[in-house]
Order: structure tokens, then C-alpha cells, then sequence
């Protein structure tokens, strides 16, 4: 399996998709940028769960907080003094590791729960060393927040943190939403946006990075109203996860136990899928209570309350749903979903088979050859559908490795120009998954891709 991963890195770098950031200094640990078929393919995603849980529903409305906010923010939510990890050094190399994670990977059992005495006396009992073969520190707590300052100088502008996290903007702005917006319960606030953490050990591709980016509702509503929400918005992921063509056999659905869950939650499922180095998190639905709203009007003195609109002298506060989706790990399951290779006359071919909703690229078109009048109409078959579809010209090379290249970054259909195209007015347009050719009139053109992305089935 690990050799999947290597192979979808590879195929990357290798058509766009991501690279190492900084890649010129050397690189920058745990940090990734988007190439140009990678960018695409993450505004795909975020522009299909904006749609399905914003645009398309009454009920929920939008907001863009900052990456700043007031310290008091996390001293509020309990983000500056409980956001931590339990950490212990190489006494040689001093690279640091999760204690945690040495625990669970040397001994297969859980730390869950572990006080840092416990990890201490469980990682001297078992002889636990670093992955360099040395002694380690006694654990310590590790708190994950990026801290910085504002002001012109570190040591006397004012203390805050790159966001760990966006459900508070979402929190410290309810009053304003509520105020503004009209909405009346239940009721959800949605957001995309940048988050860091420092993690202690992350890693694998760009599954748990530095910075990352979540796609989160916070809904608000009634208490007694919780366990039906919550199914709810639980066959609203898999819905979604299914219509951007997550493998759903890859898709498993567990039940956080109690001592596991965060402070603030009181059920919590996770969304886990099988990439190639394991099962692991990708997604979370969380029922924070009234955890949040109580705790900033505690700290702020405001008062973040819903008022009973047939009888104004009743308030209360409301608890929250809260499904919160990472962007990045949904792309990497979508790439480990799509990725395939496959025998075509004796040659491997590899394809990703993205949805056209999802792919970087719906049409991709071709002159047959690098002749003046195929190249003319060519562009004007382009500049025709380019309106309607995400549309790339290629004309490098031969047309069987323009195939291959367009397989490669999950192009669902192919159009080509021949010379036969200067006389009748059709194209040849090939599937990618059937890789079976239709002859269609130029005129017809956008009307046949529409029927074709319109009537996918994967």
C-alpha cells in the first residue's frame, strides 16, 4: 500500500498537482503547495460543499473570519492552556516525537488517556527508543498554537496565534450573524478557511500538515433537537462524500468514546477512510453542546443568546452540530479514490477517474497534428466550449501521449480535430473510463459533453 502512496506523490509532482513548498531552498518540512491541476481540483471541492451546504440550503449562511483574533479567543475556548500534545526528545539527535504515538505504534495499545507519569513509567518499562535508536526525554506537554505578536517589535507588541482552528470566528461573530441575517432556529453558520497547528510529527504526504484548510458548519438549534440534526447532517457528508467520488467502500463511519472525544463534545463521529498508510481521520461530526456560546459570554460579558421570537423574554443559548471536513485530506482521499492503472494493448495505463464535477479538467482538446488549419479550428472548438467547461488545448507531442497526459490528471473526455473535421464539421470525442470514440458534429458539441458529465455514473 505504501507503494501506492509513492506512486500518487510521483504522479503529483509529476502533472501538477502538488509540490514540496519551498522546493528550491531544500523544501520546508511538512509544508505543500498546489500546482496548477491541484489548485483546480481543491476549488472543485470547495466549491461543491459551498453549493450543497450553503447555496443550496435556506437555513445556513456563510462567513469569512480572520486568521487573527484576540488572544482572549483562546483563552476563552480553552485553546492556550489545553491545546497540547505530550512530547519527548532524542537526547541525541533531539528530534521530537508524540509520546502518545511511540506508545501505540511499539506496544499496540492506546494512550488514550494517559497522564504524562503514566506514558513516562509505560516508555521506560518497555524499553521505548526513538526511531534513531536513542533514549528519550521524559514527556512534556507540547501546546500546538503558532504563537506570534503585533507591533513592531516581538518582545512589546501584543501576544496572539495563527488559528488552530475556524469554529470561534464563528462563535464570536453569532450576535453579528444573528442580528444581520434574521435566522431563526435551527440555524447554521459555514465557513471555509486556514488553520495551523505545530504539530510535533507530522507527515505523511498531506494528510497532517502545518497548515491546513476546513470546511465547517456550526449549527445552532435547540437542545432537545441535537440527536436529530445530527443524524441529519451525518447523511449530509455521506451524501456529499459519495456525490464527489469518494471510494465508499474506503469509508468508515466510528463512534468516538467518551474518554476520547474533545472536552467539549458529547458525541462525536468520525469519518475515517483507508489511504495507503492506514486508516486514520478524515472528517468529524461533533456535538459541542452550548460549550462555546456559554464560555465567550462568560468571558466577554456580551450576551450571545437566541431570543424566543413569539415571546422576547424568553432566551436561550444553543448548542451546536458541528460537521467539520478538511479540504486537504478529502483531496488526498479523492486522489487514492481516483487513482487506477489498468493493461490497454499491452501497455499500463494510469488514469485518474475523477467525476467531471471534480476533475481539473473537463475537456481537454487536440489538433491531430501541429498543421496550421487543424491548430485553427482547434482553438475555435476551444474558444467555443471554454464558456461552459473547464477546458485545456494541448498540442504537444503525439496524440497517444496527449491521451495518456490527459488520463493522468483525470481529464473525463478528449476531443480531437483531423483533417476529415475540415470537411464535415465533427470531432472525435473519446471517454476516458470506456475509452470508447463518438464522431459529433462541432454544433452539437456542447449539448453531446453536457448529456455525457450530466449522465456520469462512476
Amino acid at each position: 500500500m505504501q507503494d501506492l502512496m509513492q506512486k500518487i506523490k510521483s504522479l503529483c509532482k509529476r502533472r501538477g498537482f502538488i509540490f514540496q513548498g519551498s522546493d528550491i531552498y531544500g523544501g520546508l518540512a511538512n509544508t505543500w503547495d498546489y500546482g496548477p491541476k491541484g489548485a483546480q481540483l481543491r476549488k472543485n471541492i470547495k466549491d461543491s460543499w459551498w453549493k450543497q451546504a450553503v447555496e443550496d440550503r435556506q437555513d445556513v449562511v456563510g462567513l469569512d473570519g480572520g486568521i487573527l483574533m484576540n488572544k482572549k479567543v483562546w483563552e476563552a475556548s480553552g485553546h492556550a492552556t489545553g491545546f497540547t500534545d505530550p512530547l519527548v526528545e532524542d537526547v541525541e539527535t533531539h528530534k521530537r516525537y508524540r509520546a502518545d504515538h511511540l506508545i501505540e505504534e511499539n506496544l499496540d495499545v492506546s494512550a488514550e488517556g494517559m497522564s504524562l507519569e503514566e506514558m513516562d513509567e509505560t516508555i521506560k518499562e518497555n524499553d521505548i527508543i526513538s526511531p534513531d535508536g536513542n533514549e528519550l526525554t521524559e514527556p512534556k506537554l507540547f501546546n500546538l498554537m503558532f504563537e506570534t505578536s503585533i507591533g513592531p517589535t516581538s518582545d512589546k507588541g501584543e501576544k496572539t496565534y495563527l488559528r488552530p482552528e475556524t469554529a470561534q470566528a464563528i462563535f464570536v461573530n453569532f450576535k453579528n450573524v444573528l442580528d444581520t441575517s434574521r435566522q431563526k432556529l435551527p440555524f447554521g453558520i459555514a465557513q471555509i478557511g486556514k488553520a495551523f497547528r505545530n504539530e510535533i510529527t507530522p507527515g505523511n504526504f498531506i494528510f497532517r500538515t502545518l497548515e491546513f484548510e476546513q470546511m465547517e458548519v456550526e449549527y445552532f438549534l435547540k437542545e432537545e433537537n441535537w440527536e436529530q440534526e445530527f443524524e441529519n447532517w451525518e447523511q449530509w457528508m455521506t451524501d456529499w462524500a459519495e456525490g464527489i467520488g469518494l471510494d465508499m467502500e474506503k469509508l468508515h463511519k466510528v463512534e468516538v468514546p467518551d474518554e476520547e472525544s474533545a472536552h467539549y463534545a458529547k458525541r462525536t463521529i468520525d469519518f475515517e477512510f483507508s489511504f495507503p498508510f492506514g486508516q486514520d481521520e478524515m472528517w468529524g461530526l461533533a456535538y459541542r453542546t452550548d460549550y462555546d456560546l456559554k464560555n465567550h459570554q462568560e468571558e466577554s460579558g456580551e450576551k450571545l443568546v437566541y431570543p424566543d421570537p413569539h415571546d422576547n423574554s424568553k432566551k436561550i443559548t444553543p448548542h451546536v452540530v458541528e460537521p467539520s471536513l478538511g479540504v486537504d485530506r478529502t483531496l488526498l482521499a479523492l486522489l487514492v479514490s481516483a487513482y487506477d492503472e489498468e493493461e490497454v494493448d499491452g501497455n499500463e495505463r494510469t488514469v485518474l477517474r475523477f467525476t467531471p464535477q471534480m476533475a481539473p479538467n473537463q475537456v481537454a482538446v487536440f489538433p491531430l497534428m501541429r498543421k496550421e488549419k487543424l491548430q485553427g479550428l482547434a482553438k475555435e472548438v476551444f474558444e467555443d466550449i471554454k464558456k461552459d467547461f473547464r477546458v485545456e488545448y494541448d498540442e504537444r507531442g503525439s496524440i497517444g501521449k496527449r491521451y495518456r497526459r490527459q488520463d493522468e490528471v483525470g481529464t473525463p473526455y478528449c476531443i480531437t480535430v483531423d483533417f476529415d473535421s475540415l470537411d464535415d464539421q465533427a470531432v472525435t470525442v473519446r471517454d476516458r473510463d470506456s475509452m470508447e470514440q463518438d464522431r459529433v458534429q462541432i454544433e452539437n458539441l456542447q449539448e453531446h459533453l453536457q448529456e455525457k458529465i450530466d449522465n456520469y455514473s462512476q
